[in-house]
């Protein structure tokens, strides 16, 4: 159970760390998550493009994916440390074992989880997802889930993600960190 603050919300005292496929909002979940915790929210695909000076898609055709998830996790060790707060990673860094590893050691892990259907609707807003580059997203996140799920069940929390607002989210995560 988590401490509470004078408002009766959660205080935190480590880094939550949202993960899952993309799409599932994990970026929009957490910035509303962190500001009804009242901390600071970060997402580590900015944070790597900032360290890296180029896009992500850039990452990914100049150096392949291997380099990309190595830069990833050191930038998620770097932004566990420090003051608690509330971290977006992208969609492959739970699979990588040692970030995995790290983010279950450090943080309390949270697996934001939406169907294919919701996923797939979600994705088509932006053209920036490597891999999904010319590609049928459905197929793509079908495959992915199949690979990826049984790793994300490992987070410490499993919070189902639907087409409601993610306001209705935000609240579960909370119910869920305040057991």
């Amino acid at each position: 159970m988590q401490p509470k603050d004078k408002a009766g919300q959660p205080s935190l005292d480590r880094s939550i760390v949202l993960v899952g496929m993309m799409g599932v909002g994990k970026t929009s979940i957490g910035k509303r998550l962190a500001a009804r915790l009242g901390c600071d929210f970060v997402d580590a695909d900015e944070e790597i493009e900032r360290a890296a000076g180029m896009p992500i898609p850039e990452i990914f055709s100049k150096f392949g994916e291997p380099y990309f998830r190595d830069g990833e996790r050191r930038v998620v060790a770097r932004l566990i440390e420090g003051e608690p707060k509330v971290i977006a990673t992208g969609g492959g860094a739970f699979i990588n074992d040692s970030t995995r590893a790290l983010i279950l050691a450090q943080a309390v892990s949270i697996w934001l989880d939406a169907d294919i259907a919701v996923l797939a609707e979600r994705v088509a807003r932006r053209n920036n997802r490597p891999l999904l580059k010319g590609k049928d997203p459905v197929e793509v996140l079908t495959e992915l889930g199949k690979v990826r799920n049984p790793l994300y069940a490992a987070a410490n929390i499993h919070i189902r993600s639907d087409a409601s607002p993610h306001a209705r989210t935000v609240e579960n995560i909370l119910k869920a960190i305040s057991r």
